[in-house]
C-alpha cells in the first residue's frame, strides 16, 4: 500500500473548505478539450473527503455548512476517526477488544469537507439513504444473526472463504473497498486515473488497480452479457458530461459494505468543472435493496502525482493467516 500523507493540521485556517458558493453551486466552466473535440477528463483525480455520505442526524435541519461550521466539523471528524488518540471513538472500541489496524500514519481520509453540503447525498433532499426493502432488512438481520460475535475479517462460524462477511471482497483482494463501482471516499488510495480515446474511456482505480473499460456510443447492454464483479459499463456524452450506465453485476460489490444485489444499476456522470475539478455524480438504483433510487455527488481534485501500485495480500499470506487465525479461535 502506498498513501500520500498531507500534514494533519487541525488549524482551522489550514483546512481546505469549499466556501458558501460551493463546487455544486457552480456552473461548469468551458471544459478543456481533447484533440478530437471531446471534453478532456484525463488525469489522476483524488476523491478523498471528510464530507459524510449521509447527513448526520444532528444536522438533519442543516443542508449546507457555513465556512466556520465546515471547519469545526472537520476538526471533530478527524478526532473521532483517530487511531492514535486515547479519547477517540476507535480507541474506545479497541478497549472493548476490537482490533484497530494500523495507526494514523497509514490513513489518508482527508483533512476537510469538500463541498458546502452536509452530505455527499444530494437526492433525496434529506441527505439520507432511502429505507431498505423488507427483503433487504430481513437479509441484513439474518447476516447479523449468523455472524454474531464475529469481526469483519473472520469467516462465519462453520463457513469458508465465501463466508468472510460484508468485507469479504476487500479481504480477498477482489475489489478495492473504495473502487466500487461506484467510487466512494474512504480510508486511503482515493485516486482514479482517467484515460480517453475517441471511442473508449478507461477508469483505473488505484486500490486493487481495477481498470474499467467503458465503450462510448450508447450501445445497449447485451442481455446475455457475462456478469462481472464491476458490471458491464456503457458510456455516452450528454453535452460536456460523460454518462456511464453500469449493470450486469456478478453479485454484490464493496459499495455500502456489500449490501447491493446483482440487479444494481448505476448511472455515473463525470463533468469537468474547471482545470482542477472533476465532478462525479452517481445515481444508485437497486429495487431489491432500497425503496427508491438515490444520488450522491463528489468533487474530485486533480492530483499531480501518479498512481502507485496497491499491493494487496503481499506474499499471498492474507487468506492463509485469516483462516489459520479462525482455526485458532475455534471458529471452525
Amino acid at each position: 500500500m502506498r498513501v500520500r500523507r498531507t500534514s494533519l493540521m487541525l488549524v482551522v485556517g489550514a483546512l481546505w473548505v469549499v466556501g458558501g458558493s460551493g463546487v455544486f453551486a457552480q456552473e461548469p466552466a468551458e471544459a478543456p478539450r481533447t484533440s478530437w473535440g471531446a471534453p478532456d477528463l484525463q488525469g489522476v483525480w483524488d476523491f478523498r473527503s471528510l464530507t459524510p455520505m449521509q447527513r448526520p442526524e444532528e444536522l438533519a435541519e442543516t443542508e449546507t455548512f457555513t465556512d466556520e461550521q465546515a471547519a469545526a466539523f472537520a476538526v471533530d471528524e478527524i478526532g473521532r476517526r483517530s487511531r492514535d488518540s486515547e479519547t477517540s471513538e476507535r480507541a474506545a472500541r479497541a478497549r472493548t477488544g476490537d482490533i484497530i489496524p494500523y495507526n494514523d500514519f497509514w490513513f489518508d481520509e482527508g483533512t476537510s469537507v469538500t463541498t458546502d453540503r452536509t452530505s455527499l447525498i444530494v437526492d433525496p433532499p434529506s441527505g439520507r439513504i432511502p429505507a431498505r426493502t423488507a427483503a433487504a432488512e430481513a437479509a441484513a438481520a439474518e447476516l447479523a444473526r449468523v455472524r454474531s460475535g464475529v469481526t469483519s475479517h473472520e469467516p462465519t462460524p462453520g463457513g469458508w472463504v465465501e463466508d468472510l462477511g460484508p468485507g469479504g471482497l476487500q479481504v480477498r483482494c477482489i475489489l478495492g473497498f473504495n473502487s466500487g463501482p461506484p467510487m466512494t471516499p474512504s480510508a486511503y488510495n482515493n485516486n482514479v486515473q482517467v484515460f480517453q480515446t475517441e471511442d473508449t474511456v478507461v477508469l483505473l482505480a488505484e486500490m486493487n488497480h481495477e481498470a474499467r473499460v467503458v465503450p462510448l456510443g450508447g450501445e445497449d447492454h447485451a442481455p446475455d452479457a457475462v456478469r462481472m464483479w464491476t458490471g458491464d459499463s456503457r458510456g455516452r456524452w450528454d453535452g460536456d458530461t460523460l454518462v456511464i450506465e453500469t449493470r450486469n453485476f456478478l453479485r454484490e460489490t464493496n459499495f455500502m459494505q456489500g449490501v447491493t444485489s446483482r440487479g444494481l444499476v448505476l448511472t455515473e456522470r463525470l463533468t469537468r468543472v474547471d482545470n482542477d475539478t472533476l465532478r462525479y455524480d452517481v445515481t444508485v438504483n437497486d429495487p431489491q435493496v432500497w425503496t427508491a433510487s438515490w444520488t450522491f455527488s463528489v468533487p474530485m481534485r486533480r492530483n499531480p502525482q501518479p498512481l502507485f501500485e496497491y499491493a494487496c495480500h503481499e506474499g499471498n499470506y492474507g487468506l492463509t493467516n485469516i483462516l489459520a487465525g479462525a482455526v485458532m479461535e475455534g471458529v471452525q
